[in-house]
């Protein structure tokens, strides 16, 4: 019983940024983790990054990791993804999901809400 609601997603030239935000509603107080994946035409789902609610560092993928941020607000609850430097290869469908355990893994069968995704394509 969990709600999210991805947005922010756009077209933007290689090199430049986008912020993408995860609006969450509902019974949020059963989840612990929320994470970011991203999904290419052809490819499988891949872990972005994730941030409990109660704190300690983010952790990101390797593909990522240098370029993009993930933070939180507590009191709207909602995350955001800020997306530096991007390149071609950023180019997917992310989501945003939820998890009501405090999974560090970066497989999605340990998340139980997902958004509809938002697109995110990135020009040369």
């Amino acid at each position: 019983q969990v709600q999210l609601v991805e947005s922010g997603g756009g077209l933007v030239q290689a090199g430049g940024s986008l912020r993408l935000s995860c609006a969450a509603s509902g019974r949020t107080f059963t989840t612990h983790t929320m994470g970011w994946f991203r999904q290419a035409p052809g490819k499988e789902r891949e872990f972005v990054g994730r941030i409990r609610w109660s704190g300690g560092a983010p952790s990101y993928a390797d593909s990522v990791k240098g370029r993009f941020t993930i933070s939180r607000d507590n009191a709207k609850a909602t995350v955001y993804l800020q997306m530096n430097t991007l390149k071609p290869e950023d180019t997917a469908v992310y989501y945003c999901a939820a998890g009501d355990s405090f999974t560090t893994s970066g497989s999605p069968r340990f998340y139980n809400y997902w958004g509809r995704g938002t697109q995110v394509t990135v020009s040369s």
